[in-house]
């Protein structure tokens, strides 16, 4: 997790959306670039004095053109952006006592220009610059109040877990106040109005009792299928369906859970008689579209819940709410706009955000490493909808044996994923195991199975139609007292 209050996480940081080092040489002019752009996105924070390699210049030789980067966010920015800057003492690479400049860009609600009218957005590690119609977009995003922000109807301090809000700010280093202190100070979570607390809706959602109280439809709803599509009336093929309540964090951890023990495994007999065993979908991809699905849904459609459909040959993600922001299906590799950043910041602190600003990007890539179809995303007038394919998109192996993490069965096989977790064993040591005669079960227990048509079919019967392994009683198959042995051996 990045820490900006840790001298080697500024130094060597790879979080490029949020983080930046520039020498303290640099000009003023060039600096209200990264400025402008972080504060048009989520914020994020400048280490001055720190080259792009890690190395420690420090700043204490260049303190006229400190200064003037001092009023950067004021004089080269339009309209004017929020900062906090901070000295930290350092050792430099020469070895000799400096400082260096962290200064911390807060997210705007109003588009930010640089002193030339020109806009700038963070993407990744660059500050982009804005055609017409991106920044237009931008004006049109920016000029709608976050939903997370608004005030909750009914809703007081009572509806908040204090105990939770104190774990949450002793994770991240906050002491300048207790829970409550912390609610009424950072990010407006709770606002007075005369006489009256004014509860926002990510207060709830993040930090809430019963966040399905205020917003019922503020979950995550799991629903498996047998087959390829989603079938109604007496056709109604749905074998599993579950829901998550709670926090948006506890959501996310139990989802994900109960997910991976659906996510399957193919596993077959490959080349040297070595079993080969590969997951449907690589994990960073399918957990990263059920948390950005968390973090980027528009909570303000209240009519249903994000959903996680899982088909034979595909896995969706259903989220409420259009692309936010300047983000397109076109550009969704590359642009990130964050519509609940108070969401993001949270679920960024418990490590959830794994590579922010660049996660679907990384989604593309490993699908790819993995032979697998780019994933796919559709927009509809209010749901977007994010698809993996598996190996069994289009098509039928009936090599593959198809196993779950639960302990249960796929629709198609008789097989358990304690069955499966130890197929990557060598065959040739099964082999070596039968130089002397050896029973089924004595087989089994070498092997770690412990269902005997799993092992009958994909292991037993394979080595003995391929001959590498005999029956000492070959003219009775079932007698009690068969056993098998290496042909090696034997011959």
């Amino acid at each position: 997790m990045f820490n900006p209050d840790r001298l080697e996480d500024l130094q060597f940081s790879t979080e490029k959306q949020i983080m930046d080092r520039k020498s303290a040489r640099i000009k003023a002019i060039n600096l209200a670039e990264p400025i402008v752009a972080m504060a048009n996105a989520d914020g994020g924070y400048l280490a001055i004095g720190i080259e792009d390699n890690g190395d420690i210049t420090g700043i204490d030789d260049y303190e006229e053109n400190i200064n003037e980067l001092l009023t950067v966010p004021f004089d080269y920015c339009k309209p004017s952006v929020k900062v906090d800057v901070k000295t930290i003492d350092v050792v430099d690479c020469n070895g000799k006592a400096n400082h260096i400049l962290r200064m911390q860009v807060f997210p705007s609600d109003k588009v930010i220009a640089n002193q030339s009218d020109v806009v700038f957005l963070r993407v990744g590690d660059k500050s982009k610059k804005l055609n017409f119609e991106q920044r237009l977009q931008l004006v049109y995003a920016k000029g709608v109040k976050f939903f997370e922000n608004q005030p909750v109807a009914g809703a007081s301090i009572d509806d908040i877990d204090l105990k939770y809000v104190t774990n949450y700010c002793q994770r991240i280093g906050y002491e300048k106040g207790d829970a409550e202190h912390y609610l009424r100070h950072n990010h407006d979570f709770i606002t007075t109005q005369g006489d009256e607390d004014l509860v926002s809706g990510s207060a709830i959602l993040l930090f809430g009792k019963n966040p399905q109280r205020f917003f019922p439809r503020a979950r995550i709803r799991f629903i498996r299928y047998e087959g390829k599509t989603a079938e109604v009336g007496d056709r109604m093929n749905v074998i599993k369906d579950k829901k998550f309540d709670g926090r948006i964090l506890d959501q996310l951890n139990d989802a994900i859970a109960f997910v991976k023990t659906q996510i399957r495994e193919y596993t077959k007999l490959g080349k040297g008689a070595k079993f080969q065993t590969i997951p449907e979908f690589p994990e960073f991809c399918w957990t990263e579209l059920i948390v950005n699905a968390a973090a980027h849904r528009d909570y303000s459609i209240g009519g249903t819940d994000i959903q996680i459909k899982m088909f034979d040959d595909h896995f969706t993600v259903e989220s409420p709410g259009i692309l936010p922001g300047v983000v397109r299906i076109n550009n969704i590799r590359e642009f990130h706009y964050s519509r609940n950043p108070m969401i993001v910041e949270l679920l960024n602190e418990y490590d959830m955000v794994k590579e922010f600003g660049e996660g679907v990007d990384r989604i593309y890539r490993d699908m790819a490493e993995a032979g697998l179809p780019e994933p796919e995303y559709k927009q509809s007038e209010f749901m977007l909808y994010a698809t993996l394919k598996n190996k069994n998109w289009g098509k039928t192996d009936a090599s593959w044996v198809v196993t779950t993490h639960d302990g249960g069965q796929d629709t198609t096989h008789d097989t358990t994923h304690d069955e499966v977790q130890d197929t990557t064993h060598d065959v040739s040591s099964l082999i070596e195991f039968c130089s002397v005669p050896r029973s089924r079960t004595e087989m089994m227990e070498y092997m770690k199975l412990v269902n005997r048509k799993h092992f009958s079919e994909y292991y037993l019967k394979p080595l003995l139609e391929s001959g590498r392994l005999k029956m000492t009683i070959p003219d009775k198959p079932q007698s009690k007292n068969q056993k098998y042995v290496s042909s090696k051996v034997q011959n």
